[in-house]
C-alpha cells in the first residue's frame, strides 16, 4: 500500500531562545528536521513526504536540500497559521489512497522500527495514535482550587499519528475548531474512535534547551552502543 508522510515544521522556536527556528538547530552536527526526515526515508525510501514549512523559511530549506540531497525526496508546501491549516495544505497535494502519517518535524528520535509499528496498526485499525503512560503525579486545576487525579487514566500523545488517507481527508472536510490540536481530535470529532499504539519514551518533541540536551545525550549513548 502507498505510504505518505506529512511533516509539520512551521514553528518559530521562540521557547528555544534562538534566532534560528528550532527545527533547523543542529543536533549532534545535523539539523533536527533532517534527522526526522531521514528516519522516514529509512523506513521506506519510496515514501512520499510532504513538508509544511513557513514561507519565509523556504530559502533556508533549499540550502539544506543542496547540502543533504533532499531535493527530490521531499515535496514542499506552505504552512498555515495553525497545525490544522498546515496539514490541510499538505493533504491537498495527495491524489491517491494509502496510509498517511502526520509527524512533528521536531521529533527526530523516532525510529524506522517504530514507524513500521504505527503504519501496520493503521492498516489494521484505520488509525494509530502513539502514546506513553504518565509517570508523574498530576493535578487538575479548577479556578482557585486543585485536586489529584488518577494518572493511570491518562496518557501522553505522540506522533506520528497514522490514518488511512481516505479517513484523514474526510476529517479535514470539517471546519476548523480551536480544539483541533491534532488529527486524532478531528477523527474523534466525527464519532470515530481512535486506536492507541504504545509509543516509545525517547520520541520526545524538542521544544526547549533541556529537550535538546536530552536528545544529544540519547544519540551519543545510542552511537556508543553500536560501536
Amino acid at each position: 500500500m502507498k505510504t505518505f508522510c506529512i511533516i509539520v515544521a512551521g514553528g518559530k522556536g521562540l521557547r528555544m531562545g534562538t534566532d534560528i527556528p528550532k527545527q533547523f538547530l543542529l543536533l549532534n552536527g545535523k539539523p533536527i528536521l533532517i534527522r526526522t526526515l531521514e528516519a522516514f526515508l529509512s523506513y521506506d525510501p519510496f515514501i512520499e513526504i510532504i513538508l509544511a514549512l513557513a514561507a519565509d523559511h523556504f530559502p533556508y530549506w533549499k540550502k539544506l536540500c543542496e547540502k543533504y540531497h533532499f531535493k527530490d525526496a521531499v515535496k514542499l508546501v506552505e504552512g498555515g497559521k495553525t497545525r490544522f491549516h498546515s496539514v490541510r495544505n499538505a493533504l491537498q497535494t495527495i491524489q491517491s489512497d494509502g496510509i498517511i502519517a502526520v509527524h512533528d518535524g521536531v521529533r527526530p528520535l523516532i525510529t524506522s522500527g517504530f514507524i513500521d509499528v504505527c503504519f501496520k496498526d493503521a492498516e489494521k485499525y484505520k488509525t494509530a495514535i502513539p502514546c506513553i503512560p504518565v509517570t508523574e503525579s498530576i493535578r487538575e486545576i479548577e479556578g482557585e482550587k486543585n485536586h489529584r487525579v488518577d494518572r493511570s487514566k491518562f496518557v501522553l500523545i505522540q506522533t506520528p499519528q497514522v490514518f488511512s488517507v481516505k479517513l484523514l481527508k474526510e476529517a479535514f472536510l470539517q471546519p476548523y475548531q480551536k480544539e483541533f490540536t491534532d488529527e486524532a481530535n478531528m477523527v474523534e470529532n466525527m464519532g470515530i474512535p481512535v486506536h492507541l499504539t504504545t509509543g516509545i519514551p525517547e520520541n520526545i518533541k524538542i521544544t526547549n534547551r533541556i529537550d535538546l540536551l536530552f536528545a544529544e545525550a540519547f544519540l551519543l549513548a545510542s552511537d556508543s552502543k553500536k560501536q
